[in-house]
């Protein structure tokens, strides 16, 4: 990654329809069939993903460090959900997203996440020493 390479205000989306896997049921996070909590930082993360696709140098990916999530509202299976990530901030290595999340109804979600672009052989190396 060249220094400034990623443009503040890139934006990328990711999208589904709740199905029963997708909730709180089926993840462990609540007993009714709603859009889990889990499965929604997921569909943040994706869009964060989405929005430096394409900026990063061959041979770098970025890894989730951190999420900062409000849930505010619940989605029944079968809607349509569109999750948005805006590259609000890069501090060398570290880009932060305000991302947000909506059903046909109303926002669901908002909050903050960042990541980090690593080497992805060092990344997947320093993971397999871990492993033995």
């Amino acid at each position: 990654m060249a220094p400034g390479s990623l443009p503040v205000g890139s934006r990328g989306t990711a999208s589904l329809v709740v199905a029963a896997e997708h909730t709180a049921q089926a993840l462990g996070s609540g007993s009714v069939p709603v859009f889990s909590t889990p499965r929604l930082v997921a569909l943040v993360e994706q869009a964060a993903v989405d929005a430096v696709k394409g900026w990063l140098a061959p041979g770098e990916t970025s890894v989730g460090t951190r999420m900062e999530i409000a849930h505010l509202a619940a989605t029944p299976i079968g809607e349509h959900v569109r999750a948005e990530a805006t590259l609000a901030a890069v501090d060398g290595r570290r880009m932060t997203f305000e991302v947000a999340a909506y059903d046909a109804h109303e926002k669901i979600g908002e909050g903050r996440h960042e990541r980090v672009v690593v080497d992805e052989q060092r990344f997947l190396e320093r993971v397999r020493r871990k492993g033995g």
